[in-house]
């Protein structure tokens, strides 16, 4: 018995060695264009739309496993493996098209914080300028086991979304019964909410990110199935989260009709039908989910153009160790909140074109990574098994289809009428 209590203990304290990267970037996707995109459309099609969810995380969680292997056993970034498999001409154009989609997205982040702590009768040229400063003094000058913490804290924070979906009293038989038999639609409304869900969930950053966090965090061979767990369970939680957004405003917004067309509406509209409550919490989610995001997406830029170039990076760097890391990531805090307070700028535009991008760039790093986790001269014997390869090929064929679907709605918005 004494035996069988060291081994569980000891496996107990593996997982909490190795966790943080898994939840984190999960969890961090879970930002305030996904937090507008689950209000949406519960607003707009109730429950219809949750059976989604099932498939969606099962394709999250290939994804992203097969980024945390990649980083554990070659103990290098993607970006870097790209620039080695693939050349630097490739490499350079991947992350020139990176660049710019997260610069896109840390601005709508930016403008996600602006909103949220407006609802708390704060003004944006207040609050985005005192975010950025904490943001960038929590990456710059602080270590990679403190900041893991703060973001580890900052995914708890998300459980305000499910307490808040609880106080909507949602009919439950209905949600799980929506959830469990698809309710499938070829109406065009339906189809880019569908492709919509799938594109904020699965974004091309996050593949990055995992992997340079693994790398950083110093993770083995050994321990990897540790962090195996820690990708699967930030998966499940950060869809956990989606599910519960979208039932607070299926049970409240959609039963009476009232259509919201972002965030901050969501929160508004929640206080007179779920409570002051509930809609606060949403508004506490909604600061929280752009406040992490806002932090993460430079750092996975920065991450993933120095590992691209071949320049030093980390967290644990100084501006003297590694300017480029640094002054990518300080750049893009900059330029990401400066833009937010230009009056008139277009940031609805900005996300749009953002997420087109977000569309075009996703099946190509899918694709890439599965090349990768199947050479044996960098995975040795923790290649992909022929089964493992056919869900993963097609997954990524359904992801890659849901993506450019997202992009042809998104140019030519009647396409598919």
């Amino acid at each position: 018995m004494a035996w069988h209590k060291r081994i569980s203990w000891r496996n107990a304290l593996l997982i909490l060695a190795v966790i943080g990267p898994g939840i984190i970037t999960a969890n961090v996707d879970n930002d305030a264009g996904g937090i507008a995109t689950y209000s949406i459309v519960g607003a707009h099609f109730g429950y219809r739309l949750l059976w989604l969810f099932v498939p969606i995380a099962v394709t999250l969680i290939i994804v992203q496993e097969m980024a945390a292997r990649l980083g554990v056993v070659s103990g290098k970034g993607f970006a870097d493996l790209i620039r080695e498999n693939f050349g630097i001409k490739v490499t350079f154009y991947l992350m020139a098209t990176l660049l710019a989609v997260n610069l896109a997205n840390t601005m709508a982040e930016f403008a996600g914080w602006a909103a949220s702590m407006e609802i708390f009768g704060v003004a944006r040229y207040i609050a985005v300028p005192v975010a950025a400063l904490l943001v960038w003094l929590l990456v710059v000058r602080g270590r990679y086991r403190f900041v893991e913490r703060i973001f580890l804290f900052a995914s708890a924070v998300y459980i305000t979304y499910i307490v808040s979906g609880l106080l909507a009293k949602p009919d439950w038989g209905k949600a799980l019964h929506q959830t469990l038999v698809p309710s499938v639609s070829m109406g065009n409304a339906y189809l880019v909410a569908t492709v919509a869900l799938i594109g904020t969930t699965i974004a091309p950053w996050m593949q990055f990110y995992l992997q340079s966090a693994v790398v950083e965090k110093g993770v083995k061979t050994d321990q990897y199935p540790a962090t195996k767990i820690d990708v699967i369970v930030g998966c499940i939680m950060a869809n956990v989260v989606a599910v519960f957004i979208v039932v607070a405003c299926a049970a409240t917004l959609f039963k009476n009709g009232i259509m919201v067309e972002s965030a901050k509406d969501a929160a508004l509209a929640l206080k007179p039908l779920a409570g002051k409550y509930a809609a606060l919490l949403f508004a506490i989610g909604l600061a929280n989910a752009s406040l992490f995001a806002a932090s993460i997406l430079p750092l996975s830029t920065a991450y993933s153009v120095c590992e691209g170039m071949g320049w030093e990076g980390g967290v644990n760097t100084t501006f003297r160790e590694a300017p480029q890391f640094n002054w990518i990531y300080t750049g893009l805090i900059v330029l990401g909140a400066g833009i937010v307070l230009i009056p008139g700028v277009p940031l609805l535009m900005i996300l749009y074109w953002s997420q087109v991008l977000n569309g075009v760039l996703l099946p190509v790093t899918i694709a890439v990574a599965l090349i990768l986790v199947n050479k044996p001269e960098i995975m040795g014997d923790k290649v992909n098994s022929k089964g493992y390869n056919f869900v993963a090929w097609a997954a990524a064929a359904a992801t890659g289809i849901a993506s450019i679907m997202m992009v042809l709605t998104m140019v030519a918005p009647g396409l598919f009428n």
